[in-house]
C-alpha cells in the first residue's frame, strides 16, 4: 500500500528528554479533518495514553485528542508531541510558534533548545469533602487536601502528606472509575531540594489506570502550589514508574509548562485514513 493510501504516525516520549521514560503518545498529522469513528480506532489500537490529530487549518492546526476509550477537552504531553513532531518533520520552522486549535481553546507552543513550552489555561480547583468512595479508593489514606475542579471533565486534586506516600499509592481503580470526575491528581511537596512538589495522576474512567506524566494536571497543580508555597515557578517530578520533569510557572490565568520530547517510532497506517464528510 502507497502513501497516497495511509498516513504517517510517530510515537513519542514527551517529559523527557531520553527514550523510554516520559510519557508516550502518538502523533497523526493528516491533511484534512478526520472521521471520529476512524480516529477513535486508531487510539485504541495504538493503546497509549493519548493518540493525537491534527491537520492545517487558517491560523495553525486543529488538534484532537483521544486515550483509547475516550475524546479528552486537554492533554499535555501529546501536544507536547505534537510540536515536537511540526517542528522535528518540517511542518514548521524550529523559529515558528505551533498554535492548536482544540476543544480548550487555543494553545500554544514554543521551542528553545531542547525545551518546548506550552501554554495552557490554569485550571484551579477548589476545596472539597473526601467522600467515602474517593477514601476508599485511595486505600483509606486520610488527605492533608482534597479539591475539586479542572476541565469539563474535572479532577479530584489531593495532597497526601508525604512523597513517600505518593510514591506508594497503590489505587483501588475499581472503586476510582466510578468517581464522578475524569481522574484523580494526587501530590506532595517534594523531598529533593530542587524538587518544588511531586505527583501523580490516575484516570480509569477513561482507560487509562495511571498516566505517565500529565501536563494538564499541572494547570491545577501550579495554581495549587502557588497559593501554597507562595512563588510562581516551580520545577516538578512525576513520580510514575516512568517518570518525568516538568518545568512550570503561572502567569495570571495561564500557566506555561516547559518539558522535552523524542521521537522513537515512525511508521505508517496502512488502514486508509476516512475523513470527515
Amino acid at each position: 500500500m502507497d502513501s497516497a493510501t495511509s498516513v504517517e504516525i510517530l510515537q513519542v516520549d514527551a517529559f523527557t528528554e531520553k527514550a523510554f521514560a516520559g510519557n508516550p503518545a502518538a502523533v497523526c498529522v493528516l491533511p484534512q479533518a478526520a472521521d471520529e469513528t476512524w480516529m477513535r480506532s486508531v487510539a485504541a489500537e495504538m493503546n497509549l495514553s493519548e493518540t493525537a490529530f491534527l491537520h492545517p487549518v487558517e491560523d495553525g492546526y486543529q488538534l484532537r485528542w483521544f486515550t483509547p476509550a475516550a475524546e479528552v477537552d486537554l492533554c499535555g504531553h501529546a501536544t507536547l508531541a505534537s510540536a515536537h513532531v511540526l517542528w522535528s518533520e518540517g511542518h514548521l520552522s524550529t523559529v515558528e510558534e505551533a498554535r492548536f486549535h482544540t476543544r480548550s481553546g487555543l494553545l500554544t507552543a514554543t521551542q528553545s533548545g531542547d525545551w518546548i513550552t506550552l501554554n495552557f489555561p490554569t485550571q484551579p480547583v477548589k476545596a472539597t469533602t473526601a467522600s467515602p468512595e474517593l477514601l476508599r479508593s485511595l486505600r483509606g489514606l486520610m488527605p492533608d487536601y482534597v479539591g475539586f475542579g479542572g476541565s469539563a471533565e474535572s479532577n479530584f486534586l489531593v495532597e497526601l502528606p508525604s512523597e513517600d506516600h505518593v510514591r506508594s499509592l497503590q489505587p483501588d481503580f475499581s472503586i476510582m472509575t466510578l468517581l464522578p470526575v475524569q481522574g484523580v491528581i494526587v501530590t506532595a511537596p517534594g523531598e529533593e531540594d530542587t524538587i518544588d512538589f511531586v505527583s501523580r495522576y490516575f484516570a480509569p474512567a477513561v482507560g487509562i489506570n495511571e498516566d505517565p506524566v500529565t501536563g494538564s494536571a499541572h494547570c491545577s497543580l501550579a495554581p495549587y502550589w502557588q497559593e501554597k508555597l507562595g512563588q510562581s515557578e516551580f520545577l516538578a517530578r512525576q513520580v510514575s514508574a516512568r517518570g518525568g520533569v516538568l518545568k512550570v510557572q503561572v502567569q495570571g490565568d495561564r500557566v506555561l509548562i516547559s518539558g522535552q520530547a523524542i521521537t522513537v517510532l515512525k511508521g505508517r497506517l496502512l488502514s486508509t485514513p476516512v475523513f470527515a464528510a
